[in-house]
């Protein structure tokens, strides 16, 4: 990865493509997980939209993971160029304490970087950690090159996320994955009962900070990561309420740009009560 950085984003984009095809085609388990998700996600879609869709995810699964090379050792000059973050980017300036709300696309990462490269803040998330120690740690040095930023992993709690969120910090979220039936609820996601964490609304809540949504869209030229204006009326009184729109509001992000969402992920694992399995 160190000696993909130097490559022009060109060929380190070409290189994915071709992982990306390979993959498609050799990892059929994962391909029927992708072909699930969109045929529940997107039923009207005709079988030959969905097929190519899936074709361009795992494309674009791959290019963003090798560009992590670029984004975790590159110059810093060179993310200039290729990270641009338009929007309501004075949304993360300033003390208010905010919360980033960050989908699962697949420039998430990038997203990240974009943020801390650009906006003077403490910003704090939280990951899952990776099996592999050198791995584990090459992903921390990788997420924290830049900026005041902090890692928690996820079986860490929540206590010092939200005393640095109340102190005027930014967290950065990403509650759209399924992680399990402990402390999810059961929201439509496309139409389809999905168990989802309320993490969103309660950190909102329990932090008093307003949700920022920062979506980020692969580009030729690298990335565009888009800040969205802050949510009004969030969050309430109502977490399964507040939920149920934060699924909303990335459906209309997903729509967008279908086959750059994370739909490797078995979003519908858990299912409701007496619900048959879906992969």
């Amino acid at each position: 990865m160190r000696l993909l950085s130097h490559w022009p984003l060109a060929w380190i984009r070409a290189l994915g493509a071709v992982m990306g095809a390979v993959l498609y085609v050799l990892v059929v388990p994962r391909r029927r997980v992708v072909a699930t998700n969109l045929r529940l996600c997107f039923p009207e879609a005709s079988p030959a939209q969905r097929r190519r869709w899936a074709l361009r995810t795992f494309i674009y699964f791959s290019q963003a993971w090798l560009d992590r090379s670029w984004l975790w050792h590159a110059p810093l000059d060179v993310l200039h160029r290729r990270l641009h973050l338009v929007g309501d980017v004075d949304a993360l300036r300033g003390s208010i304490p905010t919360i980033v709300f960050a989908p699962h696309f697949y420039g998430l990462d990038a997203a990240a970087s974009a943020i801390a490269i650009n906006v003077e803040r403490t910003f704090t998330t939280i990951y899952t950690r990776q099996r592999d120690p050198r791995v584990d740690a090459w992903i921390r040095e990788g997420r924290t090159r830049f900026g005041d930023v902090k890692l928690f992993n996820r079986l860490d709690g929540i206590k010092t996320n939200l005393a640095d969120l109340r102190a005027g910090g930014v967290l950065y979220l990403l509650p759209d994955m399924n992680f399990g039936p402990q402390e999810s609820i059961f929201v439509p996601f496309y139409g389809v009962p999905a168990a989802t964490v309320p993490s969103l609304s309660r950190f909102a809540r329990l932090g008093r900070a307003q949700v920022v949504p920062v979506i980020p869209r692969m580009t030729r030229a690298g990335y565009e990561v888009t800040v969205h204006p802050a949510w009004h009326d969030f969050p309430t009184q109502d977490a399964e309420a507040d939920t149920a729109r934060m699924n909303r509001e990335l459906e209309g992000f997903i729509d967008t740009m279908p086959a750059q969402y994370y739909w490797v992920h078995k979003r519908f694992k858990t299912r409701p009560p007496g619900e048959a399995p879906v992969y």
